[in-house]
């Protein structure tokens, strides 16, 4: 009978870790910043129906990058936890606090897991506050580990160069349409250092605005609404809300 092949156990989880940030590298980066009226998620995505960025619940969104049969399945996990929670308890139980928490525990176990591959994912569960100092962002690795973030910060891809010109650049108190600037232009950077035009119809957008009446914060910017904030100047729609008004009328007109 032969001998097992030994592997010491950090090694293997070197070797697991690596393949985990293979995967999530070869997928599209996206940002996720904090402006003003609450926090806007961009990501390259030319697909139409399957979604980087999502809903869980009142004031708390998500956004993953790597393989999206994995995310989804976390994602509606998350849908569940809330749901769960804020029926059995009370709406404002349901924190992305403790749905980070909920993540971490379930990648961790499949990370350290022989049984299984690990997840080729990175998730950002972000959540808005009444005011910039409430909101919150938790970026959660493959192997499960939880990261505070503030201000910015990107996953995917080549997250680590986007993350760097994003620190440099990012401000407290941009307007929507700032904001949406310097994610797009952070996303235009090649590895290479060039920089590409990404037309807004490939770009998926989503704001948690907290000027919003609704309990539910969330909202998806259409491509036409995205390009309005792209070129606002001062005279045009700085906010999610003025341009969709600006987006209403242009329709009326047609």
């Amino acid at each position: 009978m032969s001998t097992p092949f030994y592997v010491s156990p950090q090694q293997a989880m070197a070797d697991r870790a690596e393949y985990a940030r293979k995967g999530i590298a070869r997928g599209r980066s996206l940002v996720v910043l904090q402006y003003a009226d609450g926090i806007v998620f961009v990501g390259e995505n030319p697909s139409r129906a399957l979604h980087k960025f999502s809903e869980i619940y009142d004031r708390i969104g998500f956004a993953a990058a790597g393989k999206y049969n994995e995310y989804e399945n976390l994602r509606i996990g998350g849908v569940r936890y809330a749901d769960l929670r804020g029926y059995t308890y009370d709406r404002d139980d349901v924190t992305a606090r403790g749905l980070a928490n909920v993540y971490a525990q379930t990648l961790g176990t499949i990370f350290s897991s022989a049984a299984e591959k690990p997840y080729e994912v990175e998730l950002v569960v972000a959540e808005v506050g009444e005011t910039p100092e409430g909101d919150q962002i938790y970026r959660l690795p493959h192997d499960g580990s939880i990261v505070d973030e503030h201000g910015s910060v990107a996953v995917g891809g080549n997250a680590e160069q986007i993350s760097s010109y994003l620190d440099q650049r990012h401000q407290e108190g941009m307007t929507l349409a700032e904001a949406l600037k310097l994610a797009v232009q952070a996303l235009s950077r090649d590895t290479n250092g060039s920089e590409r035009e990404i037309p807004a119809e490939r770009l998926e957008v989503a704001v948690l605005d907290r000027t919003r009446p609704q309990k539910r914060k969330f909202k998806r910017i259409s491509a036409r609404q995205l390009s309005r904030l792209m070129e606002a100047d001062g005279s045009g729609p700085a906010t999610a809300a003025e341009a969709e008004e600006a987006d209403s009328e242009s329709g009326d007109d047609e």
